[in-house]
């Protein structure tokens, strides 16, 4: 289930940081009284009872400021706030109302998404009374809280999560067949909008040799062999170092990861002529940490000089490189050319099929009966691992808990061993597989 975003905005000083780092559980932004110090939109996965969501800080919103930077960083908080499932609006009462407050508000009223209105910096009950004057901002009632002492936080997220999706229902919709969502995701100028085009068959993206053209995540519905997509074009994931820092190609990071965690298939270019980098890495990180099918592509495959040996050579680099993607297909295409760009639908389908499948609790349990059988579990100090069933928990990926007499003896290198034959066992190609381990008489939950 992909997680909800919270995007946390308001003018410059505020608290935002502040607020952001206490939830966090780190010092993750930078904390300064200075307006302007959090430059770039800094996110993270936050935990409240049975909610879980991504929080992401902004730079402070000023309507006012020719400043270049902070033109950027009101253009960054403007996609944070496109991007946001709900949006915390902060304002400081200690120094009371102004007019960017006046203008932030409107502005986020525009967006008719649900807003939440925080009073911060109320360290001491008699300030109270002071966020009543924030009732005039239109926004609802105000919610008073202090970030540097914690007060108030627990009566705000009851009132975020009321505005969430409830974990149950949203986890009861997982298995919903519907369009297929397709991520087109990597580094910038590795041709992306290119293959989209290609799959699509019509200029429908803007393609250019400029890195970082594409801005926004692109959404595109079509229809091939009576199945249903939408295809969803990012912007480059590029490393923070190599962006400029008046380039609003470092605020688009968000909304590709966005991208990943609504997708059921997620696309990953790579360009031959770099092979993989450490930026491929990390984007590929982002798929297998969000659980999605994937397929490793490799574009401009037509523009590489070519010898004896060439593919396999490849091949087996990208395998070592993406060793934690080893689940993923790897073709060779052009999305100039269209070279092999026919095989990339089928192959997106059964990923996707794949990811999907459910497996009866017999079967699963022969598979592992078998597995057993040929490799026992490991002992340590003479304590063996007992396992005693297997049931599958949920898909997309496919989850699968294993109830066993002592989760300490369950050696990652096993978890390895009974992954591979369950994906041999059941034809599991392109999908990662979680294995969870309970004990007996816990939840499987």
């Amino acid at each position: 289930m992909a997680k909800p975003i919270v995007a946390v905005v308001g003018r410059p000083n505020v608290g935002k940081s502040t607020f952001f780092n206490k939830m966090a559980g780190a010092r993750i932004s930078i904390v300064e009284d200075t307006p302007g110090v959090t430059r770039d939109r800094v996110y993270a996965d936050v935990s409240w009872q049975n909610y879980d969501f991504t929080l992401v800080d902004t730079g402070g919103i000023d309507p006012y400021s020719d400043d270049p930077l902070l033109t950027q960083m009101r253009a960054q908080a403007n996609i944070a706030i496109e991007t946001a499932d709900v949006i915390l609006f902060f304002v400081d009462g200690h120094e009371g109302l102004t007019g960017a407050d006046y203008e932030v508000a409107d502005m986020l009223r525009r967006t008719k998404k649900p807003v939440l209105l925080v009073v911060n910096k109320l360290d001491t009950p008699i300030k109270d009374v002071d966020r009543m004057d924030f009732f005039a901002l239109g926004i609802g009632e105000p919610l008073p809280i202090s970030s540097v002492n914690l007060l108030g936080i627990g009566d705000l997220l009851e009132e975020l999560c009321k505005l969430l999706p409830d974990p149950e229902e949203a986890s009861a919709g997982e298995d919903e067949e519907g369009p297929l969502k397709i991520a087109v995701v990597g580094r910038p100028n590795v041709g992306k909008s290119s293959l989209v085009n290609a799959i699509l068959g019509q200029e429908r993206v803007m393609v250019s040799d400029i890195a970082g053209t594409t801005r926004d995540a692109i959404d595109t519905p079509f229809r091939d062999n009576g199945r249903d997509y939408i295809i969803i074009d990012t912007a480059g994931i590029r490393r923070k170092a190599k962006v400029k820092e008046a380039s609003l190609e470092r605020y688009s990071v968000i909304r590709s990861l966005a991208a990943i965690r609504r997708c059921d298939c997620a696309l990953l270019l790579i360009d031959a002529q770099d092979g993989v980098t450490e930026q491929d890495q990390r984007v590929a990180g982002y798929i297998a940490d969000e659980g999605r099918a994937c397929i490793i592509l490799v574009n401009k495959w037509d523009a590489l000089e070519k010898e004896t040996g060439t593919l396999e050579k490849f091949t087996k680099k990208v395998r070592a490189d993406l060793k934690f993607l080893d689940y993923a297909p790897l073709l060779f295409i052009s999305a100039k050319t269209g070279q092999r760009v026919n095989r990339l639908l089928p192959s997106v389908n059964e990923v996707c099929d794949n990811a999907r499948r459910r497996i009866t609790t017999g079967l699963l349990n022969d598979a592992l009966h078998d597995a057993i059988s040929v490799t026992p579990p490991p002992s340590d100090h003479g304590r063996r691992l007992r396992i005693y069933y297997a049931t599958q928990a949920s898909v997309a990926p496919p989850t699968y808990v294993l109830f066993v007499n002592d989760k300490d003896l369950f050696h990652y290198s096993y978890e390895r061993y009974l992954e591979n034959h369950f994906r041999k066992s059941f034809v599991l190609d392109g999908t990662p597989i979680r294995i969870l381990v309970r004990e007996r008489g816990e939840k499987e939950d």
